[in-house]
C-alpha cells in the first residue's frame, strides 16, 4: 500500500464512519478500485478504525467525562442510567461478534454486488426514517436495545451503522437531538473491543502497509472523522437524511454495475 492509497482509504473511513452511507461498504469498494488486497492491510485497518474512535472521543469528551464521573458515584442518577443504556445497546452486537464472527468476516471479500445490494437496503431504511412521522421521546432502555439490534445488523458490509441506528431511533419515536449522540457513543466500546480482538487473533505478517502509510491513513481518518461527526449531528437535527438515502441508492447501483 502506497501513501496515496492510505490517504484515500483513511479519508473514506473517517468520512463514512459517521455519515449514514456505510464505511465498510465504501472501504471494500475503494480497495477494489485501488487494487488493495483486503487480507494484507492488517495494521492499517486497525489504525483507521482506532482513528475514528479517537475522533469521536474528541468531539464528545465532555459528555464522556460526565458519564464516567457520574457513574463512578455508584448511585442511580442520569449519568448512570445513560451509561446502562449504552451498555445494554452493546449486547446484540457483542452476541453477533461472538457467535457470527467467521461468517461476518467472510462477507468482507470485495463482493461488489452484495455490497451494492446492502447499500440499497441502507437507502430504503434512511428513506423510511425520513418519511415516517417523528416522535419526541427520550431514549429508554427498550429503545436502547432495539437500536442495539440495528447496530448488530450493521456489521454486514454495505449496511450503514450510523444510518441504521439513527434511522431506527427516529422511527421508534426518539428525539432527533439525542439519537445522533447516542449512536456515536454506543459504538466506542464495541469498536475498541473488535480492534483488540483483531490485534490478538490476527496475523501481523499479513500487512503490506508500511508505517508511513499507516500514519497517513490514521491522520486522514481522524481529521475526516472529527468533522464528519460534528456535521452528522447537525444534519440529524435538520432532518436531511433523505439526501443520503439517494446517495446510497446511486452508489449501490454503481457498485453492482462496476462488478
Amino acid at each position: 500500500m502506497n501513501w496515496f492509497q492510505a490517504l484515500v482509504l483513511g479519508l473514506i473511513q473517517g468520512l463514512t464512519e459517521f455519515l449514514p452511507v456505510s464505511s465498510s461498504g465504501h472501504l471494500e469498494i475503494a480497495k477494489s478500485i485501488l487494487g488493495v488486497d483486503p487480507a494484507s492491510s492488517f495494521f492499517f485497518t486497525v489504525a483507521v478504525h482506532g482513528a475514528t474512535v479517537l475522533s469521536t472521543i474528541f468531539v464528545f469528551w465532555k459528555e464522556i467525562l460526565n458519564l464516567i464521573t457520574g457513574s463512578l458515584k455508584f448511585k442511580m442518577n442520569e449519568e448512570t442510567s445513560y451509561t446502562l443504556k449504552i451498555l445494554l445497546s452493546m449486547v446484540p452486537v457483542g452476541i453477533a461478534g461472538i457467535l457470527l464472527k467467521d461468517p461476518i468476516e467472510r462477507l468482507f471479500n470485495g463482493n461488489l454486488v452484495f455490497i451494492g445490494l446492502m447499500l440499497l437496503v441502507t437507502s430504503v431504511v434512511l428513506a423510511l426514517a425520513h418519511f415516517i412521522r417523528k416522535g419526541d421521546r427520550s431514549i429508554g432502555y427498550k429503545d436502547a436495545f432495539i437500536i442495539g439490534i440495528a447496530q448488530a445488523i450493521a456489521v454486514i458490509p454495505g449496511i450503514s451503522r450510523s444510518g441504521s441506528t439513527i434511522a431506527t431511533g427516529l422511527m421508534i419515536g426518539n428525539r432527533k437531538e439525542e439519537i445522533a449522540k447516542f449512536s456515536f457513543l454506543m459504538v466506542l466500546l464495541p469498536v475498541l473491543g473488535a480492534n483488540l480482538l483483531e490485534i490478538l487473533s490476527g496475523d501481523p505478517s499479513m500487512n503490506s502497509a508500511g508505517w508511513g502509510s499507516i500514519i497517513i491513513g490514521f491522520m486522514s481518518a481522524f481529521t475526516a472523522g472529527y468533522f464528519a461527526c460534528k456535521w452528522m449531528i447537525s444534519l440529524v437535527k435538520r432532518s436531511k437524511l433523505i439526501w443520503f438515502s439517494i446517495y446510497c441508492a446511486v452508489v449501490g447501483l454503481l457498485s453492482i454495475f462496476l462488478s
